[in-house]
């Protein structure tokens, strides 16, 4: 065997070895029970949460906020309508 044919089989072996290892090593994560599962932890849930009913209680007021200014509008605009 050359020395070129032998670093030829040495850059395969090493190149298959360097592509398949994180593949094997997630396999043995899987297989110990290691693996990530999904969703979110408990605090991120209960921060996502908290901050979700900050905006509801935003967008409530903002709503409230809008009625007023329809209401104010549309009393502005019966009192034209009319001749005194």
């Amino acid at each position: 065997m050359s020395p070129s044919e032998g670093a030829a089989i040495f850059l395969i072996f090493g190149g298959g070895f360097w592509v398949i290892r994180p593949v094997a090593a997630a396999i043995a994560k899987r297989i110990a029970g290691e693996h990530r599962r999904p969703g979110i932890e408990p605090a991120e849930r209960d921060e996502i949460l908290d901050e979700l009913q900050r905006v509801r209680e935003e967008l409530t007021e903002l709503a409230e906020r809008m009625d007023f200014a329809e209401r104010l509008l549309a009393k502005q605009n019966e009192g034209g309508r009319l001749p005194p």
